[in-house]
This record gives structure tokens, sequence and C-alpha cells, in this order.
């Protein structure tokens, strides 16, 4: 493993772990707020069809069991081939993208579009990474 993968790879298990964290304590904790206003500075899920409860809830759990996961391997990567991490965001991050580049025009704004492009593009990149990752 090269040094800057080494380097990257707790940056990319805190970005993973952080964002599925936030998605998933607001998702499944307060489902309702969550359609109505995620991002927090846009209005990323409302448009996007009827607000149903049961899947914003499974959303968050899926969130929460990606940032346990990540955490864990984050605490102690020696023990835990981050490999896993990766191919398991990788399998979330990918058709969660591809969903939203087709269908940008449920945002409301260019900046919207970006923001959550750059996001989903992020997560993928990490996931990427951790899956190249040799392990320990």
């Amino acid at each position: 493993m090269t040094p800057r993968v080494r380097l990257l790879i707790p940056l990319a298990l805190t970005y993973l772990g952080a964002t599925s964290l936030l998605v998933g304590v607001w998702a499944q904790f307060f489902p309702r707020a969550f359609y109505d206003r995620f991002p927090g500075f846009g209005v990323w899920v409302a448009g996007d069809g009827p607000y149903n409860e049961h899947l914003v809830r499974d959303v968050g759990g899926l969130n929460l069991s990606l940032a346990v996961l990540a955490w864990f391997a984050w605490q102690n990567p020696a023990r835990m081939d981050v490999r896993i991490v990766g191919w398991t965001a990788l399998m979330y991050a990918v058709p969660h993208f591809v969903y939203h580049a087709k269908h940008l025009h449920t945002l409301t704004t260019h900046a919207d579009e970006l923001s959550s492009l750059v996001g989903l593009i992020t997560a993928a990149a990490c996931a990427l990474i951790l899956t190249r990752s040799a392990p320990r």
C-alpha cells in the first residue's frame, strides 16, 4: 500500500462514517424533518415524490449501519479489512449517485444540483479508495 493510500484511509473512513451518521440519525429519528428539509440548506428529498415514513426510516437504518461499520474500521483498521467498508459503501454510493444524476430536475437550484453531486461523488471516491487498500 502506498503512503498516499495509507493517509487517505482514515480520511475516507471519517468522511463515510460522519456523513452516514448525520443522514442516519436524521432519517431514522426525525423522518418527516429529514424529508422536508434535507440537507438543511435545500430541499433534496421532498421534490422527488410523496413522503413515505417507512422508506425514510429504512434509509436512516442503512446509513446508521454504514456509520457503525466505518467507525469500527476507523477504530482498529488492523483488526478489520477496510476493503469490506469500501465495497459495502460502494454498493450504496454508486447507484445513489446514478439515480440523483438522472433526476437533477427534482432539485430547485444549480447550487443544490452541484452540491448534491459533489457529495455523492465524494462518497463513491472514498469507497473506491478503501476497496483499493491492501489487507493489514
